[in-house]
C-alpha cells in the first residue's frame, strides 16, 4: 500500500472536512431529497435530481477524504531535531542569487499545496530540488522560464 506524506495540519483539515460532510452536509442532502420526493412525480422533479446529484458528489468526497486519511503518513516536523537539512514539512527560505529576491516555502503533501500561501507540494520541481539539501547550499532549479540559482538561507522545523 502506498502511503502519502501529510503534515499534522493537513490531516487536521481533512478530518474537519470529513466531520462536516458526515454530520452537516449529508443530513442536509437527505432532508432535501425527502422534501423533493413529497412534491410528486420524480421523473420531472428537478429538485429531486439536483439533490441526488449533490448526494453523489458528497458521498464521493467522503470516500476520497477517508481514503486519503487511511493512506496518510502523518509527519510532525516539530518533533524532529533541526539538522539544517531540508525535508518534508520544513519551512525553507531561499534567495534568488541573480535578483536577491527572497521567498519562504513550506514543503507539504500534494493535497495541502497552495502556492498563494507559499505551501508547495513535495512533488513540485522546487521542492524536489530542495529536499535533502542543507542550509547555505546553492541549488539550481529547472523552471519553465529556464534555470534559476538559489541559496538556502533558513531552514525551520516548525509546524
Amino acid at each position: 500500500m502506498v502511503q502519502y506524506p501529510m503534515t499534522t495540519n493537513g490531516a487536521g483539515i481533512l478530518r474537519s472536512e470529513l466531520e462536516q460532510l458526515k454530520t452537516v452536509t449529508r443530513p442536509q442532502i437527505v432532508k432535501a431529497i425527502a422534501e423533493a420526493r413529497e412534491h410528486g412525480d420524480l421523473k420531472e422533479n428537478a429538485e429531486y435530481h439536483a439533490a441526488r446529484e449533490q448526494q453523489g458528489f458528497c458521498e464521493g468526497r467522503i470516500q476520497d477524504v477517508e481514503a486519503k486519511l487511511s493512506n496518510a503518513q502523518i509527519i510532525d516536523i516539530s518533533k524532529l531535531t533541526n539538522t539544517g537539512r531540508v525535508i518534508f514539512g520544513t519551512r525553507v527560505t531561499i534567495v534568488n542569487i541573480a535578483t536577491d529576491e527572497e521567498v519562504t516555502y513550506r514543503i507539504v503533501g500534494d493535497d495541502e499545496a497552495d502556492i498563494k500561501k507559499n505551501l508547495i507540494s513535495v512533488s513540485s520541481p522546487i521542492a524536489r530540488g530542495l529536499i535533502g539539501k542543507m542550509l547555505d547550499d546553492e541549488i539550481v532549479i529547472q523552471t519553465p522560464g529556464g534555470t534559476i540559482e538559489y541559496e538556502i538561507i533558513n531552514v525551520q522545523y516548525i509546524a
